[in-house]
């Protein structure tokens, strides 16, 4: 009666580890939000090791990756812009207008940002907690 109770106990740490190994979202949790970009092969592997094995959790798996974006490759590419250009898209209210902020981006950067995607996660902050990091508000 060992081995059997052996084997099952095998098989379940194996498909508990390969679930886990089949999600790109437990590798790379930097990446989640990202939105679109090429497809990490590493990551589309694991997750398609997961359908070999199990169908649904393997779909899961790839579900979770697109929808938290941790399947696309990091863009690799910072860029800064002056404050003082970034001051226009700021209304008296201190609103950003998404419009101007747009233009602005892409008169500097040469790129388009999906500034009005619903997937956009946007933050948002208060004085109190750009005093608690040393920062002083300009806006």
């Amino acid at each position: 009666m060992r081995i059997p109770s052996r084997v099952i106990g095998g098989v379940l740490i194996a498909s508990l580890l390969t679930q886990l190994t089949a999600c790109g979202t437990i590798f790379y949790p930097d990446r989640r939000g990202q939105i679109e970009g090429k497809i990490d092969p590493v990551v589309a592997a694991m997750d398609a090791i997961g359908i070999l094995f199990y169908v649904l959790p393997g779909l899961i798996a790839f579900g979770v990756d697109f929808a938290t974006g941790a399947i696309y490759m990091p863009g690799g590419r910072n860029a800064q812009i002056a404050p003082e250009k970034l001051n226009q898209a700021i209304s008296a209210d201190g609103k950003v207008d998404n419009s101007k902020l747009q233009a602005i981006l892409e008169s500097e950067l040469g790129l388009r940002l999906p500034l009005n995607d619903p997937r956009l996660i946007q933050h948002k902050g208060s004085v109190e907690q750009l005093a608690m990091y040393g920062l002083k508000p300009a806006a």
